[in-house]
């Protein structure tokens, strides 16, 4: 499907949200995180959304309750609002992503996930292209939303980050319950892979609960493109996606 060679991409397992551990006071997707998993020669998962000034946070949850105990979303917050709350258990503040880049300094590979509401703003990904145009260590973009990363593929020459590959994070069902914000036809599109013409994302990180599935086994046996599974806890799991997939994205132990 193309020439670039992603071995680096599936080298080491990735920590998700970094090598985190709420109870020794490192929260995810915190700096303190990532300088953990770098230290621990582990490849790095981040998720990165937009403020309200249109900064890249580095934070999972639109709600900041459980994280940081405050009300409100993210979105709503300004990136400086934002930089001023204490993650939970710890003495850090929200990050931004250039803050991030800054700690890893590409020590080890890093995945930036683009957290979307599936609306066509396309806001997060051009402020990711900004901040990655300097970065000389090995990095990725994924999204579950398709939209994002068929921008990228169309326009990331002209951005100047052609190197950096761009994937899709995906499982095998996408019900109401889970996705409420999906209208049914695009949860069909999402689930039936309609998008593949256009999104053509160069790797997938896949649900570990639900393998084994075609399209795991299409992308790695047929396309010959790297697939890493989500979110693997424990030695069992990583067992399973050691017969599927080419490598964990894991959390709460270490392989």
């Amino acid at each position: 499907m193309n020439g670039r060679n992603l071995d680096w991409l599936v080298s080491v397992p990735i920590a998700h949200r970094g090598l985190h551990d709420a109870e020794a006071g490192v929260v995810e997707n915190s700096l303190g995180a990532a300088r953990a998993a770098a230290a621990a020669g582990y490849a790095i998962e981040c998720d990165v959304q937009l403020s309200a000034d249109g900064e890249a946070v580095v934070f999972h949850d639109d709600l900041l309750g459980r994280l940081t105990g405050a009300a409100g979303r993210v979105c709503d917050m300004t990136a400086r609002e934002l930089a001023a709350l204490a993650l939970k258990g710890s003495g850090e503040g929200v990050p931004f992503l250039s803050e991030l880049l800054e700690a890893v300094q590409g020590r080890v590979p890093l995945v930036v996930e683009l957290k979307s509401s599936f609306d066509g703003n396309l806001a997060l990904a051009r402020r990711v292209g900004e901040l990655l145009l300097g970065y000389s260590g090995p990095v990725a973009i994924e999204s579950f939303d398709p939209d994002p990363i068929a921008f990228l593929r169309e326009h990331r020459k002209a951005m100047g980050i052609e190197a950096i590959p761009v994937g899709l994070v995906a499982q095998a069902f996408y019900s109401e319950s889970e996705w409420p914000e999906l209208p049914a036809s695009r949860r069909v599109e999402l689930a039936q892979w309609l998008h593949f013409s256009r999104s053509r994302p160069e790797f997938l990180s896949f649900n570990v609960d639900d393998l084994p599935h075609v399209a795991a086994v299409l992308w790695r046996e047929g396309l010959k493109l790297p697939l890493t599974v989500w979110t693997v806890r424990d030695a069992e799991q990583a067992e399973i996606a050691a017969k599927w997939a080419d490598q964990i994205v894991f959390e709460g132990f270490r392989p």
